[in-house]
């Protein structure tokens, strides 16, 4: 019963989403500035370690056929690459579908009437738990059998 990590891969920033413990519920965690990988990277471990991770969910961005472009593949790299490291080595890393989830989060920031300058800083953390709650939905289907 370990949470997982949800993350949003931007060319400027990584939003981070957290689950609870029984992966119920995705909560916006923060949103990491991007530096050099080996930077963004201890900063995830350190998420890691500090919420006892038992595994992360990339946002893969398609296409909107479904197709995968240069942004696909730079995710699919960044994974590959945090795969390779000692601390991401036992994770499992999955990927789960992310068109339209800044739609959707810049909806919800609208709606709960946020100032522009709070939904830029928080826009990648928001973006990141549609991610996980649509991965936790989905792994809460495949539990119950339905």
């Amino acid at each position: 019963m370990r949470a997982l990590l949800g993350l949003d891969l931007g060319t400027k920033t990584i939003g981070v989403a957290l689950s609870d413990r029984l992966l119920n519920s995705a909560t916006a965690l923060e949103t990491v500035k991007r530096r050099k990988f080996t930077l963004d990277a201890d900063r995830l471990a350190d998420l890691v370690r500090h919420h006892d991770i038992g595994g992360l969910i990339l946002g893969l961005p398609r296409n909107m056929d479904g197709s995968e472009g240069p942004r696909a593949q730079a995710t699919r790299a960044f994974a590959q690459n945090l795969a390779r490291r000692p601390d991401f080595a036992d994770l499992p890393l999955g990927f789960w579908d992310e068109r339209l989830s800044t739609v959707a989060a810049e909806k919800a920031l609208l709606a709960a009437d946020t100032t522009r300058k709070r939904r830029a800083e928080v826009i990648d953390a928001v973006a990141a738990g549609y991610i996980l709650q649509g991965a936790l939905d989905r792994l809460r289907h495949l539990r119950s059998g339905t």
